[in-house]
C-alpha cells in the first residue's frame, strides 16, 4: 500500500478555484469623528452626565451588499463620506441638545438619529455605531 504525504492529503480537501463560487457579499465600514458638547437630562439626579460636558465622538457607518462585477466594489468610500457630510456638519462642534430630535443625546439616541437621516440616502446601510470614548459604543441596526 502506498502512503500519501500530508501535503497530498491536504490537497485532496482543498477544492480548486473552479469548483467553488465565492460569495460577492461584502461589508464596508467608514469612520468619522466629531467634537461636540451635550448633557443627559434623563440621567439620574447627581449623575455626572447631567452636567454639560463634551466628547470626541467616533461614528462608524456600515454598508453591506454585493460587489459590482464592473467596478469591483460595493460603493466608493468617498460616496459614504458624501452621504454622511450633511449630518457631520450638523453635529461637529455643536451643542447636541439643541439639535432637533436630540434633546436627550445619549449614544443610543444619537445612533438612531443618524440612522433615520442616513438610511434614505444610503439604502445599503446596515449599522451605525457611536462611541463617546474608547471603552464602549452603541451599535444600532435599525
Amino acid at each position: 500500500m502506498i502512503q500519501k504525504s500530508e501535503e497530498a492529503k491536504a490537497a485532496e480537501c482543498d477544492p480548486s478555484p473552479h469548483e467553488v463560487e465565492a460569495s460577492r457579499k461584502v461589508r464596508l465600514v467608514r469612520g468619522f469623528t466629531f467634537e461636540a458638547a451635550h448633557r443627559l437630562p434623563g440621567a439620574g439626579e447627581g449623575h455626572k452626565c447631567r452636567r454639560l460636558h463634551g466628547h470626541s465622538f467616533r461614528v462608524e457607518i456600515v454598508c453591506e451588499g454585493e460587489i459590482d462585477p464592473t467596478t469591483g466594489w460595493l460603493m466608493d468610500f468617498a460616496d459614504m463620506r458624501e452621504k454622511f457630510a450633511p449630518l457631520l456638519e450638523q453635529l461637529d462642534h455643536r451643542y447636541l441638545n439643541e439639535i432637533d430630535g436630540l434633546s436627550n443625546p445619549t449614544a443610543e439616541n444619537l445612533a438612531r438619529w443618524i440612522w433615520v437621516r442616513l438610511r434614505p440616502v444610503l439604502p445599503c446601510l446596515t449599522q451605525v455605531s457611536v462611541a463617546e470614548n474608547c471603552q464602549g459604543r452603541c451599535e444600532y441596526r435599525g
